[in-house]
């Protein structure tokens, strides 16, 4: 069977491999999951029972924790997903039980310019379009949630203002005088539509609703997914899903999905989401596939749920978090950290000689273009000038008392002098090194990089959180910026000062955890900053609260909501085989 991503695309691999797939019922037992447990959802795929899991394995010892992260990536991404699913290979193949867990991919980047977030290569998930287009529907479930909430919210508004106190007394609905300036969420849509971003709703007569300014954001920004992502049990989710702040009223008082009677048919809608997904990697591994927020906007991680049950079925445990270790690795650390009581044996530094070559001052890398001669090239000074941003990246994950290994994702254009370098600088800054080659070679690429994660995890770390949980809001973002980021200091913009004054005079408030939005295109604010940025200042121009997940969110620089579609969006190159009904082009 031809597997050569040299000469096919990962559509093609995916559709080959697919050709000798295990039945799902070979990799529930492989993973150790029992007949009650678990339901088929069609070939390859099935959900897990989390609830009758959890019950069943709590109480069981815990195999090793392994977080994978990355540097500071180009706008191409720089193999995440693929080195989390090549590390799984590659401990498969030194005998050691594995299991990834990783999040649902959103249909934004599915049909932009990132691809499906299945990895590739030799070391990708399989089946691969029903992974990329949906799998068992949690993404339209927390699109439904949501959107139900917005239906609540904007009818409520409309009812209140076309009614008086006595009619309303009448059908049983108090006033709430919710502010139409002050609705915290928008409409939710799965896919990248910045002509959503801002428009008007309810114009017409009074029957057509109340007529506000308006928008969309993207599904995986949903608060609903963050509480998808942390929540313990089902308990647990309908009392998050209660809690969301969606508006505020005139006079200032938060309005939830509680008082708009809402909270209990959003969970109903979202009853199936708590329980992960089961595929398989491309050489038959467990990957466990659950929830999908972005790192950048949300908390960027699979589910604590998913996390709690693969590290009870597996010896090691591989999971993601999103982007860069200055934003997915500092939330994995002090947020998902505390609500799952894991702590990492391992953390895993992704680096790529084309991303450190833009550190160090590259031509633009953009996605749809050819990649200039200066990233095919051997270029070792323009490489080095980039591991600034690698430094800081080991520096992160060693301040958590965490031990570093950096996995040099492998492509055909680099050298062995641009390995070597990148080698002694992680070996000088703490941290092991590997080359790995899982995207050509699959497992068996990925040796010598689990053979490293295996040591690593094996010795003893500190891990501890950044800052307690009493520590006021400013000065927890204050520490992140300063030392996570690299800033001299915070600029707290009116909005947000504002709204911290009202926080930081509510201990319930003081008590959430805190859970920055900035762009992970550079360590600063500015995504044109690159490498290792210094003498700059961190502006927040917002703070939202998210009750329900149980984070303050503070909005640094000019980050949206709702990305944009390129110029050359992937789904251009996405269609249908009619002779067999396949799907073509996913990547």
């Amino acid at each position: 069977m031809n597997l050569d991503p040299t000469q096919l695309a990962d559509w093609q691999i995916a559709e080959a491999a697919e050709t000798q797939m295990q039945a799902i019922e070979t990799i529930v037992k492989k993973l150790g999951v029992e007949t009650d447990e678990w339901i088929p959802q069609g070939k390859g795929i099935a959900k897990l029972n989390a609830q009758t899991l959890w019950n069943r394995l709590q109480s069981n010892p815990i195999g090793k924790y392994i977080d994978v992260t990355a540097i500071t990536p180009t706008p191409l991404g720089e193999g995440k997903t693929t080195t989390t699913l090549g590390l799984v290979e590659g401990l498969a193949c030194l005998g050691k039980k594995s299991v990834g867990a990783i999040r649902q991919p959103s249909g934004g980047p599915t049909f932009n310019i990132k691809g499906s977030a299945a990895g590739g290569g030799r070391a990708q998930c399989i089946p691969l379009a029903p992974f990329a287009l949906g799998l068992t529907g949690d993404i339209d479930a927390i699109t439904n949630a949501h959107n139900l909430c917005m239906v609540a919210l904007t009818a409520r508004m409309q009812h209140e203002h076309n009614y008086d106190d006595k009619r309303l007394a009448q059908i049983g609905i108090p006033r709430l005088d919710i502010d139409p300036t002050q609705v915290q969420i928008k409409w939710a849509i799965d896919f990248c539509a910045q002509a959503l971003r801002n428009i008007t709703i309810g114009q017409g007569g009074k029957m057509d609703g109340f007529e506000m300014e308006s928008g969309f954001q993207i599904t995986v920004s949903s608060e609903l997914m963050a509480i998808l992502a942390i929540a313990e049990d089902l308990t647990d989710m309908r009392q998050r899903i209660a809690r969301m702040v969606v508006a505020f009223s005139t006079d200032g008082r938060e309005i939830t999905t509680a008082d708009l009677e809402v909270d209990g048919a959003m969970t109903a809608l979202m009853l199936e989401t708590f329980n992960p997904t089961l595929v398989q990697s491309l050489e038959g591994n467990p990957v466990l596939v659950h929830a999908g927020p972005f790192a950048n906007i949300a908390i960027g991680q699979n589910s604590v749920i998913a996390d709690k049950i693969g590290v009870r079925l597996g010896d090691y445990l591989v999971t993601e978090s999103g982007f860069g270790a200055d934003i997915g690795f500092e939330k994995f650390w002090n947020l998902k950290c505390r609500y799952s009581g894991l702590t990492p044996d391992a953390v895993v530094i992704v680096a790529t000689v084309r991303a450190l070559k833009m550190h160090g001052g590259g031509p633009d890398v953009k996605p749809g273009k050819p990649l200039d001669r200066a990233y095919i090239e051997e270029n070792v000074p323009l490489l080095q000038a980039g591991c600034s941003n690698l430094i800081a990246h080991i520096q992160t994950v060693l301040k958590s008392g965490s031990n570093p290994v950096v996995c040099i994702n492998s492509f055909h254009t680099d050298t062995q002098a641009e390995h070597a370098l990148i080698k002694q600088v992680a070996e000088e800054a703490g941290a092991r090194c590997a080359v790995s080659e899982h995207w050509l070679n699959g497992g068996e690429g990925a040796k010598e990089l689990a053979q490293q994660v295996i040591d690593a995890a094996e010795e003893p770390n500190t891990f501890s959180f950044l800052y307690e949980t009493d520590t006021p809001i400013q000065i927890r973002v204050e520490k992140i910026a300063t030392e996570i980021y690299g800033a001299t200091g915070v600029d707290w913009l009116p909005d947000a000062q504002e709204k911290l004054k009202r926080f930081e005079a509510d201990p319930a408030a003081v008590a959430l955890g805190i859970c920055m939005v900035k762009t992970h295109l550079s360590l600063s604010h500015d995504p044109t900053l690159k490498g290792a940025p210094t003498s700059w200042r961190l502006p927040i121009r917002d703070l939202l609260i998210y009750r329900g997940a149980g984070f303050i969110v503070p909005v640094a620089g000019d980050i949206k909501l709702m990305p944009g579609t390129g110029s050359n969006p992937g789904f251009r190159r996405i269609d249908v085989d009619t002779h067999t009904g396949k799907v073509t082009g996913l990547f």
